[in-house]
């Protein structure tokens, strides 16, 4: 009976211990949302309305027509097409170069490959401060300003914590399989595409999650490269907008909600692809 009643007391405790802790989640989910529902709410309401007291979450007369309005003052269409251009090209060059890097890091056995893999990982730890000067005289010399070159290209040549995170997943996937391929007649490229990359799906998601926010999201890169303001990305534009309409805050609201709009849709599309990446890419080495 001892026994018995200690285990019962052991697990209220643990569920109580569940219930606080899901408790404590819940209500810091929920304050990490209050800037995200004012924001959705402001953009919906008249400027004399935004400054209420106390504040009205929901409003009674949505400003729907704000939405419309921030496409007049600006041409926020053509910021949102320069931005999927640079976002789409971007993520396809950084998730094909981390593939066939990270494939001939994890798979392939060639001389001084751990010394690259070093040397690549050292790379991470330069700020990225003391690479903007070099970078932007290089791409001058180019004559890539105020074009979209300098805010793609970089990505087909491979980034270091893209390679890392695909290099890793890689590694735990059984060489056998590779053995396998090559006596069927396999080489080496058609291994990696046709066998490594398919079971490498949660790490290529991932990837391409990393870059796309990156991309998207940019906002130094487009402001030092890009001049013309038909060439301006969705941050430059938000940059610009709120910059001559400051004051016009359900405006400034409505223009801020285009923007995140893109990268909500893509958390609650692909955030269980994007945590399982994540998990695996730590898990295994050799």
């Amino acid at each position: 009976m001892t026994l018995i009643s200690s285990s019962n007391t052991k697990k209220s405790r643990q569920r109580l211990t569940h219930l606080l802790l899901h408790i404590v989640l819940i209500v810091m989910g929920l304050s990490f949302l209050i800037p995200l529902l004012w924001l959705a709410s402001t953009s919906l309401k008249r400027g004399a309305q935004v400054f209420i007291v106390p504040v009205q979450w929901i409003p009674t007369d949505p400003q729907w027509y704000n939405y419309g309005e921030i496409f007049e003052r600006l041409p926020f269409a053509r910021f949102i097409l320069n931005t999927a251009s640079i976002t789409i090209l971007g993520t396809i060059g950084s998730v094909v170069s981390s593939l066939m890097v990270g494939y001939s890091l994890a798979r392939l056995r060639w001389p001084g490959r751990n010394l690259v893999f070093i040397f690549l990982l050292a790379t991470m730890m330069l700020p990225r401060t003391v690479l903007l000067v070099p970078t932007f005289v290089m791409f001058k010399y180019f004559g890539w300003l105020d074009t979209f070159y300098p805010l793609f290209v970089p990505s087909w040549f491979g980034t270091a914590f893209y390679i890392f995170l695909m290099r890793q997943f890689m590694m735990g996937i059984p060489l056998e399989l590779d053995e396998a391929a090559r006596i069927d007649g396999a080489s080496s490229f058609r291994i990696l595409w046709q066998l490594i990359a398919p079971l490498s799906g949660p790490a290529v998601v991932a990837v391409a999650i990393f870059s796309f926010l990156a991309h998207y999201n940019d906002f130094m890169d487009p402001l030092i490269y890009l001049t013309s303001n038909d060439k301006y990305t969705v941050a430059l534009g938000l940059y610009w907008f709120a910059g001559r309409w400051g004051n016009l805050w359900h405006l400034v609201m409505a223009a801020s909600m285009v923007t995140i709009a893109p990268t909500l849709i893509l958390f609650f599309a692909a955030q269980r692809y994007f945590i399982q990446g994540i998990q695996f890419s730590g898990l295994t080495g050799r």
